[in-house]
């Protein structure tokens, strides 16, 4: 389990983060329309990019108290919400997107609890 953990903290956790702080302010473009989009669609997609890093936040921070995970998680929604505001580049602030985050880190979270006692003990 510390290979894995090791693993997630130094390589998966930090690329993955910039990755989707790059991704969540990136400029807004024009969305077009594909056979798989319905609405809501964008709520699905926080909530599973967030499930990932919950789960790698977790895996990778064992002594991380619950409390600290989910303020992490609420500021960093928070904080990348107003910033698509912010910023003015076709993006918006959603409370829904909130809600998914945190919905998403606790889909992680979960998972996590499920593959450390299913797998490693």
């Amino acid at each position: 389990m510390d290979k894995f953990r090791g693993l997630f903290r130094k390589i998966v956790l930090p690329i993955y983060w910039a990755f989707l702080t790059y991704m969540l302010l990136k400029p807004g473009i024009e969305n077009q329309e594909y056979w798989f989009m319905f609405p809501g669609i964008d709520k699905i997609i926080h909530l599973s990019i967030f499930a990932f890093l919950g789960f790698c936040i977790s895996i990778s921070f064992i002594r991380l108290h619950f409390f600290y995970f989910l303020l992490i998680i609420l500021l960093y929604g928070i904080s990348t919400e107003v910033l698509q505001e912010v910023m003015g580049l076709g993006r918006s602030f959603e409370f829904l997107d909130i809600l998914a985050d945190i919905l998403g880190s606790l889909i992680g979270y979960i998972i996590y609890k499920f593959v450390l006692k299913y797998f490693f003990n």
